[in-house]
């Protein structure tokens, strides 16, 4: 935005941008901030403005969680996330996990899906989320064929998340990443066509959990796209780039708040056809804050929060209209929260879910779409964890880079070492 279309940046208190805001006919509560879109859009599909569940409440937190770890390692970079996702393939695994691994799940989750009723819940929950016109929420296990699941996990599977294992041949490695491509495909209405590249399994997997959400919904007011206008978007980098401006005059939910080190921010809500589900938009009011200030307080209490303080007043919102896809692997993440012993095959528990093989996580993958434009939002993710095993082999192959040790035995001594990265030429 150019200065002239700016002016609630020549104000620094609150009382002076809320005098503004009354008075202005550019965007309200848009200004720039760290990510290279106009305000934070931190999307959130809410079924009421009801408080939210026990169990979603800890599934939302969960969420948030990694979500605040993964924008710790992109500051300056859009990023769009399914909390949802993550929760529910997370909890999947939970199902199958035992001894150490349960409990580090339990505890980095914040809920367990072995205590009474827990199981019932995440059914009614599921149920509830995908009732919603416009939502679709699909849960997959795709499983080697080789493997014998146990019954327990199976019937858990079945009563929980709606979902049966459906075998596969993993040695055929492309022919699996076609199948549940094509999976994610069917579930996100075409939105997500390639969820995994070539090469994401190998003849080592043994099981991959899915979860796949598609989400289409129209504003409850549309933005007129007459009013659409090109304007500059000043970049968390310092660089300012044409965006097109969506322009509402309308009532809207808004409030101002505080964080415990003192920065002022604000929360706006556009709600969707139904108002059942309704976008949050949530924006620092100077631009030089860091949205890392707001991400390390998020929580489905500070949600709560926001919510209840909320007030109906008129404004002319104005916001980009913008597409985003990303694609993240969410381990790192994960091992930052305290995951890491199920990525490892020595320590990693999954025996509830089969006594064949010792299982453990390999990856855990996920890709969002987010398309915002005048009439609505639509939305897709698709979110994996991989698992793998490594059986005793007939046959040693070095046919990648290995490191070599000539050793004395009887002393120790090591004459000569070296690694091998490629042929000689």
């Amino acid at each position: 935005m150019g200065a002239g279309n700016v002016p609630v940046q020549a104000h620094s208190t609150k009382r002076e941008m809320h005098s503004v805001l009354q008075q202005q006919q550019g965007p309200p509560c848009l200004k720039p901030s760290q990510s290279m879109i106009c305000v934070y859009t931190f999307l959130l599909l809410v079924l009421s403005r009801g408080a939210l569940g026990s169990l979603q409440a800890k599934q939302t937190d969960f969420g948030l969680k990694v979500f605040s770890q993964l924008v710790a390692d992109v500051v300056d970079t859009n990023l769009a996330f399914s909390p949802y996702g993550i929760a529910n393939i997370m909890a999947m695994a939970q199902l199958g996990s035992n001894g150490s691994t349960q409990w580090a799940l339990t505890a980095a989750m914040g809920f367990s899906m072995q205590e009474r009723g827990m199981l019932r819940q995440q059914r009614l929950l599921q149920h509830n989320l995908a009732s919603e016109d416009g939502v679709e929420i699909a849960s997959g296990v795709m499983v080697e064929r080789k493997i014998s699941l146990k019954k327990r996990f199976r019937r858990a599977l079945a009563k929980t998340f709606q979902t049966h294992p459906h075998q596969m041949d993993f040695t055929k490695p492309e022919q699996a990443v076609s199948i549940i491509n094509a999976w994610v495909s069917d579930h996100t209405a075409g939105a997500i066509p390639e969820f995994l590249a070539a090469g994401s399994l190998d003849y080592e997997t043994r099981l991959v959990f899915l979860n796949a959400l598609h989400f289409q919904r129209l504003w409850k007011v549309p933005f007129d796209p007459k009013l659409t206008q090109e304007r500059m978007f000043h970049c968390a980098n310092g660089t300012i780039v044409p965006v097109h401006m969506m322009r509402l005059t309308n009532h809207f939910s808004y409030a101002e708040f505080v964080t415990a080190d003192g920065v002022d921010y604000y929360v706006i809500e556009v709600p969707y056809e139904g108002s059942s589900l309704s976008m949050l938009l949530v924006s620092p009011f100077e631009p030089e804050i860091p949205l890392s200030a707001l991400n390390a307080d998020l929580s489905s209490q500070k949600i709560q929060h926001w919510r209840s303080e909320l007030r109906n007043v008129r404004r002319e919102l104005a916001m980009p209209r913008f597409s985003l896809n990303s694609e993240v692997n969410l381990k790192s993440a994960l091992l930052k929260i305290g995951l890491g012993g199920m990525f490892n095959l020595a320590s990693a528990d999954f025996t509830w879910i089969t006594s064949d093989e010792r299982l453990c996580v390999s990856k855990v993958l996920q890709r969002v779409k987010i398309e915002v434009d005048e009439r609505g939002t639509k939305g897709a993710s698709a979110t994996a964890a991989v698992m793998f095993s490594r059986m005793a082999v007939q046959e040693i192959t070095l046919d990648r880079p290995f490191l070599f040790l000539i050793q004395h035995k009887h002393t120790g001594a090591v004459f000569f070492m070296g690694q091998f990265s490629h042929p000689p030429q």
